[in-house]
């Protein structure tokens, strides 16, 4: 006789997280941009998406009242958390505790705000978070900077910013996040997410983003005069790159000389050029005229 196939983790519904709300006595909030998965399925899609191997520790952005939570818990070694409301904070462990009694001592907490932590009780393989619309660029960049360990993840954002952080060089959604996101990872969309899996429901879809680390390109630039190039060159996108990096190089000829230098069209503009070609750019500022 087969064994009978047990059942899924049970995982939040609606109810739950109203009533896990009103236990803490919390309703979200704008600010801190929070919106509660209600709905399971959503999050055995994410969880799905996100291909996360059952030896791997997920780091989980803004983890709320635990929705996301409970299903990373079902699919990986350990999860680290780090959430900067510290209502939601004191309450999470407890939750986990509650819902996923086995999986407690796998779960690790971090009262701080993501875009300052720097370091984690733990290192973690895999990214997958809700992000908070107003602040999910800055998050995923600074992650990917100091933790080197994250090789691959998914991330809920804005459908907007879910296209312009997986765009390429010609589209018209292509910009600062798109190359910045480039320097780390391979960024594809992964999905879009409707309005009424949340709570309070946005007026916007979300958008899934899914990336793969990458080594930066090979250059004699450092990242940050690499930033800097990106950040001249979209402050002023209607601009030719001779005219937009003229302030950034001292002068639209030697805009040009380094340009010319790295291969680039002087008359191009910043969206149809890659990553690489943004670090030559750099790399020929610091070689002699």
């Amino acid at each position: 006789m087969t064994e009978p196939i047990p059942a899924p983790a049970p995982l939040f519904g609606a109810s739950d997280i109203r009533r896990l709300a009103e236990e803490i006595g919390i309703r979200p909030t704008k600010t801190l941009g929070q919106n509660f998965v209600i709905d399971g399925n959503t999050i055995r899609r994410i969880v799905a998406a996100a291909d996360v191997g059952p030896d791997e520790t997920v780091l989980e952005v803004g983890p709320g009242l635990g929705s996301l939570t409970l299903g990373l818990l079902d699919a990986a070694a350990s999860v680290v958390a780090v959430e900067i409301d510290p209502v939601l904070a004191a309450k999470l462990p407890a939750t986990v505790k509650e819902w996923r009694p086995s999986a407690a001592e796998r779960f690790h907490l971090v009262h701080a705000d993501a875009m300052k932590v720097t370091e984690l009780p733990v290192q973690p393989t895999a990214l997958v978070a809700n992000l908070p619309y107003n602040v999910a660029v800055p998050v995923v960049l600074h992650l990917l900077q100091h933790f080197p360990s994250l090789q691959h993840g998914l991330v809920m954002v804005q459908d907007e910013v879910a296209d312009r952080l997986a765009a390429g060089p010609g589209s018209k959604t292509y910009g600062v996040p798109s190359v910045k996101a480039a320097w780390y990872s391979q960024m594809r969309k992964a999905g879009v997410i409707g309005m009424n899996v949340f709570w309070p429901a946005p007026k916007i879809h979300s958008g899934l983003v899914a990336f793969t680390r990458r080594e930066p390109p090979a250059t004699t630039a450092t990242r940050e005069q690499v930033f800097a190039v990106v950040d001249a060159a979209f402050a002023q996108r209607r601009k030719t790159l001779r005219a937009a990096l003229a302030g950034w190089a001292g002068g639209a000829p030697e805009a040009e000389r380094c340009l010319v230098a790295a291969g680039v069209d002087p008359t191009a503009r910043g969206e149809v050029i890659d990553v690489q070609a943004f670090a030559r750019i750099a790399e020929a500022k610091q070689a002699p005229a």
